[in-house]
Order: C-alpha cells, then sequence, then structure tokens
C-alpha cells in the first residue's frame, strides 16, 4: 500500500482501476445497456451527482458513437443524459448537514415511458438508489429502471442489485473507495482511479 500523500494522518491506500480500466469499463457498459435495450429508442441516462452525472456523460457519448450509422441521422448524447438529485429523497438526511442539493435536470423529452438507466460511481448500502427511485417517481413514470455503477463493493443494506458493473470490488467494512473524476476532482483525465482508502492508522 502507498501512502496518499506525505501528511501521517492521511489514509493509506492502493489503486484498484487506472483511467484506462475505467474507460474500458464504461465502453463495455455502454455496449451492454444498448445490446440490453435492443437499440438506443426510449433510453435514458440519468446520472446522480456528484460523480454519478460525469460518467452518464461519457456513458452518453460511448452510447452516441454505438448508435452511430452513415444512415442514421446524427445521435444527440446530450439528449439521453440528465441529472437526477436525490438529497431530500434520503433517509439519512437528518443525520447529515454536509449534503448539498444539486439541480435535477431531465431530458426534454421526460421519463414517461423511457428506459431509464441511474447512474452512480460506487453501490454501496443501496441507500442512495433507494432514495433515486423515490425521486424518478416524483418526475414521471418510466417504462423500466435500471442501474449501471462503476463499481459495485458490497455491504448491501437493501435488496438492491446493479442491472450493468464496471467492477465487483470485494471490500472491508471499514475501507472507503473512492473515484477520481477530473470532472469532480483536481485531477487530469490520465490521473483518474479508483482507490480503496484505509483510515489512517487502520
Amino acid at each position: 500500500m502507498e501512502p496518499n500523500s506525505g501528511h501521517e494522518n492521511a489514509p493509506e491506500h492502493r489503486t484498484v482501476m487506472t483511467a484506462a480500466d475505467i474507460d474500458r469499463a464504461l465502453t463495455r457498459i455502454s455496449h451492454e445497456i444498448v445490446e440490453s435495450n435492443r437499440g438506443t429508442d426510449d433510453l435514458i441516462l440519468l446520472g446522480i451527482p456528484r460523480r454519478g452525472f460525469p460518467l452518464a456523460q461519457r456513458l452518453g457519448a460511448k452510447i452516441a458513437a454505438i448508435a452511430a450509422t452513415p444512415e442514421s441521422a446524427a445521435f444527440d448524447a446530450e439528449s439521453i443524459v440528465g441529472q437526477l438529485d436525490v438529497t431530500m429523497y434520503r433517509d439519512d438526511l437528518r443525520h447529515s448537514t454536509s449534503r448539498t442539493p444539486q439541480p435535477t435536470r431531465l431530458p426534454v423529452s421526460g421519463i414517461d415511458n423511457k428506459v431509464v438507466v441511474l447512474v452512480d460511481d460506487v453501490l454501496y448500502s443501496g441507500r442512495t438508489i433507494r432514495a433515486a427511485l423515490d425521486a424518478i417517481s416524483d418526475f414521471g413514470r418510466p417504462a423500466a429502471v435500471r442501474l449501471a455503477v462503476l463499481v459495485d463493493r458490497g455491504h448491501r443494506q437493501l435488496p438492491i442489485r446493479a442491472d450493468f458493473v464496471g467492477k465487483n470490488l470485494p471490500t472491508a467494512a471499514r475501507e472507503k473507495v473512492r473515484v477520481l473524476s477530473s470532472a469532480v476532482d483536481d485531477v487530469a483525465t490520465e490521473q483518474e482511479e479508483v482507490r480503496i482508502e484505509n483510515p489512517a492508522g487502520a
């Protein structure tokens, strides 16, 4: 394990996915989504802030590339990607004062009768996804709801599973899985990674 920084109290970490690994995982997930949906008709991607939304944007771009053919009209990736804030639907809201709501932005077509794919970075207890399902019900009635995550680390507290997974990652409960993203963190694209952090002194 290598130290996260020179600070003696900083958590130690190990990298489990590099930027190239993340990109390959997203490419595979995008193909799986298109195959499962038998195309891109009525498909919507909703990213959960903060790190799920950039992933949804990247999946949308990859799906647009898959759907592009010389005979077809240009596929607008932005038209199928939105952001779904779940802050006010969380069951731990009253115990946390650090969560800042993000704007929910749905595609102009809405979500009624669409196949909605929720996108998040890490699937853990399942409580964030439960909140997302509650949030969706306030905005419409999809034909189906699927779940795509970059990492499934286990330790579920609710009966929720992902349909599309970049990497299944067994972890200890005391460990933290962190996804470094150039869209959120102060890192270059080539420095993006998924790491497991151990609390200092653990």
